[in-house]
């Protein structure tokens, strides 16, 4: 039996890529191949997993690298060490800022450093073809695969029949923000929305919820004081569970106008369309290979006009069925191609491959 590590940022906290971490590490390819673990999640253990990496007995490491200069500096004594000990070395990049990084955010020596460790991997892996570029001259085509993000099952709606018969019995539509409170993942926007509905006397039409992490007092601050005499906005705090099931089941259109630098291929957006609703996003990193017009409203990160996008909310009230036809579209999307089946047979053809 293959034995594989993994040397990868474990929950908690949960997001995106320690998400997908835990749903490989825990899923049926446990019987094909024996999997263990360092989880590189606390940086203050480092040297515990250092030590964990040069003692490690299996074939292959599968890893989940940082996309911070300081974050890189640490990766690349790992990379190191699995050179050093002759193991196969398979890395997934979860974002897209990787090339960014070690191309014109680091010093010289270590952009130098990261192509030597790179041209050294088995392979490398990639969330859509868009991304492809991250890997481009430092890996062959044919040592470089996409392997798009999944969705839970446990947030997969087995059906969106009631949402759709709500959407076409009228009422409020219920928007979602649904991530962390930073601000170039576009919940400011979606306050603005919310204020553009209520000056207007909309309120009765939107309703805007939130749910997600504050990291920065600031950015906590700032929502408060733009929401506490808005009727039309709720906050939910961090949502998990049947929690975040029933807040996914409850609204219609998801908003996550990100420009967030280390994006890659959002699963909130994902878990969104799983549970039939409308989206509305950029163009920014692999968002348009999961999201573009056809699933709701697309713009351009660099130009994000709060005034047109509340245009498609408007659409969207006033003409139900067309916003049916997409939710139904993003649905059956999600069903096809972005289950935790799909991921892992993606992932086992991958480890087959380059293991």
């Amino acid at each position: 039996m293959k034995s594989i590590c993994f040397l990868a940022q474990f929950p908690p906290p949960m997001h995106g890529l320690s998400k997908a971490v835990d749903t490989l590490y825990n899923s049926r390819l446990k019987e094909k191949y024996h999997f263990s673990k360092i989880d590189i999640t606390n940086n203050k253990r480092i040297l515990k997993s250092l030590v964990e990496l040069w003692k490690c007995k299996s074939d292959v490491v599968y890893f989940t690298p940082s996309q911070t200069c300081g974050g890189n500096l640490r990766d690349l004594v790992f990379l190191k060490i699995i050179n050093w000990r002759n193991k196969k070395c398979i890395v997934h990049i979860h974002g897209g800022y990787y090339r960014q990084l070690i191309d014109h955010d680091v010093p010289s020596w270590q952009r130098k450093m990261n192509y030597q460790a790179v041209r050294r991997l088995a392979g490398g892996i990639v969330l859509g073809h868009s991304l492809h570029s991250i890997f481009e001259g430092m890996l062959p085509d044919d040592r470089i695969f996409v392997c798009p993000n999944c969705v839970d099952d446990a947030f997969i709606a087995p059906s969106i029949n009631e949402k759709i018969n709500k959407i076409k019995d009228g009422g409020a539509l219920h928007i979602l923000y649904l991530s962390n409170f930073i601000e170039s993942k576009g919940y400011r926007e979606v306050l603005e929305l919310a204020k553009l509905a209520a000056d207007r006397g909309d309120s009765d039409k939107f309703v805007f919820h939130f749910a997600g992490k504050f990291f920065d007092p600031a950015e906590q601050t700032y929502f408060e004081e733009h929401s506490k005499e808005l009727p039309n906005v709720m906050y939910h705090g961090i949502v998990g569970g049947q929690d975040k099931v029933d807040l996914l089941n409850q609204c219609h259109i998801f908003s996550l106008l990100s420009r967030y630098p280390n994006e890659g291929q959002p699963i909130s957006i994902l878990e969104a369309m799983g549970n039939g609703m409308a989206i509305i996003t950029t163009d920014h990193a692999g968002i348009p290979e999961i999201a573009s017009h056809e699933n709701g409203f697309a713009c351009s990160k660099q130009h994000i006009d709060v005034n047109e996008i509340y245009g498609y909310l408007l659409d969207c009230y006033e003409h139900r069925e067309k916003l049916v036809t997409v939710c139904k579209l993003n649905y059956q999307v999600v069903k096809e191609k972005y289950t935790e089946r799909q991921y892992i047979d993606n992932m086992d053809k991958i480890f087959e491959l380059l293991g």
